[in-house]
């Protein structure tokens, strides 16, 4: 039996770096962010089609990660996020299986750009964490807020884990 960990957040919250940090820590596998490789190919101002193609090969790459636990750094839930955010409506297409743990990074930290993000303005923020903690809520996953400095996301993160 595999254990999914998947973070989820707006973008430049360090859900990349926190689980690259913790599948080293945890000694488990890391399955990056696809959405990431698929924007720096293709662009940023994604269609529908991409985000679908986005959220089936995250997931793809998830089911192939092999190790009793898995930590991913996104998953169809935030893709579904990214959707409502760009789009519109709700992402239509198939459902995908439920992470066993979602940790949401709150948007309490500075903002970075690194050339991809979008939503620089904290409104714009604002609104985009509200419509993921609503994914969260909608699919009634268990979740567990990520706040603070680095050393207490970490350790909050893995505490959250523990708890598994």
């Amino acid at each position: 039996m595999t254990i999914v960990v998947a973070l989820h957040g707006i973008e430049s919250t360090g859900k990349s770096t926190l689980a690259a940090e913790l599948a080293a820590a945890l000694g488990t596998v890391w399955v990056p962010e696809y959405g990431r490789e698929y924007c720096l190919e293709h662009g940023t101002d994604c269609s529908a089609e991409d985000l679908q193609r986005i959220a089936r090969v995250q997931q793809e790459r998830i089911a192939a990660a092999a190790g009793a636990l898995v930590i991913t750094d996104t998953d169809w839930l935030m893709t579904r996020a990214w959707h409502r955010m760009m789009l519109g409506p709700d992402m239509a297409g198939p459902d995908y299986p439920l992470a066993d743990l979602y940790l949401h990074m709150a948007p309490d930290v500075q903002w970075v750009d690194d050339g991809l993000r979008l939503h620089t303005e904290a409104q714009e923020r604002f609104r985009f964490d509200a419509l993921c903690r609503d994914e969260l809520e909608r699919f009634e996953v268990r979740w567990v807020e990520i706040a603070g400095n680095w050393p207490a996301r970490r350790a909050a993160a893995l505490a959250a884990i523990a708890a598994l």
